[in-house]
């Protein structure tokens, strides 16, 4: 049985206060994803999507309606989340190694025992960067690795430390087409062997279609959701489903519903 790890129940938010309509950046929303699970928010852009983000991760309250957590109510910054984002974030000044192992030296969670145990956290981070395809990179600075290879880094250190969460922020909006599929599999493969929940925050609709177990599609601002969409395909998924007709018809419905709310607001 399928355990509900995350629910915004009648969610709106203001970044004033205000509980205008006019004024809400989310209004009336509710959403809900289960631990383990792949979920995508979808919609354009100004809809409230990376907002989202900051409500589950706890960095911003709702103005009205309730998040909540592992059945605890999110009241302040939650812990045990990872987080990457469309730009890769890493530290120009510390190698990729150092890079992915920051999570251990800045949590409260870990600072102690990183200091004491400090080769058990290294060989994590290594085994985690093999796995990426990022063997023999480890003291390369991220200026010197290509923009696919530093998101893949990135992504290591939001999931070094093994998060309940992971929240993704149109992670692969800025890289080519070939890179951005390559980085979907790798992705895919990770979820599938870790099992870690995921909300991934997207405009890219095949990339939604091809990771997520569950896709959310917001209206205009202020954001409501307007659409949920489960995601039947049977995994592992190839690449190759995105020239499917089944495929193809999910992706024209949910752009579908994106147009129909466009023209509605």
């Amino acid at each position: 049985m399928q355990h509900r790890f995350i629910e915004l129940e009648n969610v709106s938010l203001s970044y004033n206060g205000s509980e205008r309509l006019e004024d809400m950046a989310i209004h009336e929303v509710n959403l809900r994803i289960e631990k383990g699970s792949f979920t995508a928010v979808v919609g354009p852009s100004g809809c409230g999507k990376s907002t989202m983000m900051k409500l589950l991760s706890g960095l911003q309250a709702p103005t009205l309606g309730y998040v909540f957590m592992n059945n605890r109510e999110v009241s302040g910054p939650v812990s045990g989340i990872g987080m990457a984002f469309q730009k890769s974030t890493l530290l120009a000044w510390r190698n990729i190694l150092d890079n992915v192992l920051l999570p251990f030296e800045v949590s409260p969670d870990y600072e102690y025992d990183y200091k004491k145990n400090k080769a058990k956290y290294v060989n994590k981070a290594l085994v985690l960067l093999e796995k990426v395809g990022l063997k023999g990179y480890e003291k390369h600075f991220p200026w010197e690795l290509s923009g696919g290879m530093q998101q893949r880094a990135s992504i290591c250190r939001a999931l070094v430390h093994e998060p309940s969460l992971l929240i993704l922020d149109e992670p692969f909006g800025a890289l080519d087409s070939f890179t951005r599929e390559e980085l979907w599999m790798m992705l895919r493969d990770l979820q599938a062997e870790q099992k870690f929940t995921v909300l991934l925050v997207t405009h890219d609709l095949e990339e939604a279609a091809f990771l997520a177990d569950d896709i959310y599609v917001m209206s205009s601002r202020p954001g409501r959701i307007i659409h949920e969409e489960k995601v039947t395909f049977e995994r592992p998924r190839s690449i190759d489903i995105r020239y499917e007709s089944e495929f193809t018809h999910l992706v024209q419905e949910l752009r579908g519903h994106i147009k129909a709310a466009k023209e509605a607001a």
